[in-house]
């Protein structure tokens, strides 16, 4: 599984990529997480199976879907971002793609 977070420049997703990552561990999964800027959304999403967008660039959702109509692509709820909840972000993402 692919989980691809995006936001302004990539680099406030990496302690939730990194949180999410100790939560799939703690479930013995091995799930591939990566953040990267909106900007290359296009690049990476190809290979995601879910992309999860920063609520800072909530405004690029409909643009991010229209890009990838068959996959999952969901604003990551702010208070959950806020907190940097990564085992909620990610069994959000396992309900999904459930």
């Amino acid at each position: 599984m692919n989980i691809l977070l995006v936001c302004s420049a990539g680099m406030s997703t990496s302690l939730l990529v990194t949180r999410m990552e100790k939560a799939a561990k703690d479930k013995g999964l091995e799930i591939k997480i990566e953040a990267h800027p909106v900007a290359e959304a296009e690049v990476y999403g190809k290979e995601a199976d879910m992309i999860l967008l920063g609520p800072q660039v909530r405004f690029q959702l409909q643009n991010i879907r229209s890009l990838f109509p068959e996959k999952p692509v969901e604003v990551i709820d702010t208070r959950d971002y806020g907190m940097m909840n990564g085992e909620k972000v990610l069994n959000h993402v396992l309900e999904v793609l459930d």
